[in-house]
């Protein structure tokens, strides 16, 4: 016993050494960096403060990307744990090979694991192409300069499980656009729903209630819950159109708000508003991947 958390703790994690890598910062790259980063991996909500005070939480773009909220036992994380700071404040020294083992292995620049709210495994199934621009962006925010935030305190046993969960990554090819189900299903694992919308045990999902909901978010003096959103007709999305589901969305963009400014919004732990930029097409490419997945009744009552 002594011994195996001896290893773990000392030798792992080990994932092998950073790709000797640099990312050509090609006008295209920053470009499809900067959709998948705000868009669809919405990196910023997790690496920027909310505002919990006002409707959906809001960042501010003078700290976007230099340090998220503090998750804790309230949230129901094992300990405290803060998103760091992105921007090239805290990028700077790392090569493109080290954030890129970062983002697709769960190892950190001085080898140590990063926690599971981190969906490396998600984006260990990405495009190389896609990781790539995602990097290229990264290089480009602008920098945020913070004082050091929270050192992660996990409780035991987390603070030696955390070492044994970083793995070499198994990247993915971005299927065609043309491919609807399958391209909807890149999109997803990419966006990271499922760490959302699936209840989780000891990090992962519960057998048959993936994409089922039932999360708790703790919103101040609200709690909420994750919605069921598989294609279960009683208590999912079975009964929503494409039309229907886009359009969810879309009544958070900026214009949308600025055009209705008397319509309230509740506080939401769904970050709809960074979602709301996600193209059309993209939407619905979503859309058809979950009516495609095996509906769950599962009610989820949110007051």
């Amino acid at each position: 016993m002594v011994i195996g958390v001896a290893y773990v703790t000392l030798y792992l994690p080990n994932v092998g050494p950073p790709e000797n890598i640099k990312v050509t910062l090609t006008p295209q790259r920053v470009a499809r960096g900067r959709y998948l980063f705000n868009d669809v991996m919405i990196c910023g909500d997790c690496h920027s403060r909310h505002d919990w005070s006002k409707p959906i939480g809001p960042t501010s773009p003078e700290n976007y990307a230099s340090g998220g909220d503090i998750f804790d036992a309230g949230d129901g994380f094992p300990g405290k744990i803060q998103a760091p700071n992105i921007t090239p404040f805290n990028l700077k020294n790392w090569t493109d090979g080290e954030i890129f083992r970062a983002l697709t292995t769960g190892e950190r620049k001085d080898g140590s694991a990063m926690f599971s709210l981190m969906p490396w495994p998600n984006y260990a199934k990405m495009d190389r192409e896609d990781l790539y621009a995602v990097i290229a962006y990264l290089r480009t925010i602008p920098t945020v300069a913070t004082p050091k935030y929270l050192k992660r305190q996990l409780d035991f046993p987390d603070n030696i499980l955390v070492n044994t969960k970083p793995q070499k990554a198994s990247l993915g090819h971005m299927p065609s656009i043309s491919d609807t189900i399958a391209y909807g299903a890149y999109l997803i694992n990419i966006a990271g729903c499922n760490g959302c919308h699936s209840l989780r045990k000891y990090g992962n999902d519960i057998p048959g209630l993936q994409y089922a909901g039932g999360l708790a978010f703790n919103l101040g003096s609200q709690t909420q819950y994750a919605a069921n959103i598989t294609p279960d007709k009683a208590t999912g999305i079975g009964n929503w159109t494409s039309a229907a589901f886009v359009q969810f969305f879309k009544s958070h963009t900026d214009s949308a708000r600025k055009a209705n400014p008397k319509a309230t919004i509740a506080p939401s732990a769904m970050p709809t508003y960074d979602y709301s930029e996600m193209k059309v097409s993209d939407l619905k490419a979503i859309y058809a991947y979950l009516k495609s997945i095996k509906p769950v009744n599962h009610r989820i009552n949110n007051l």
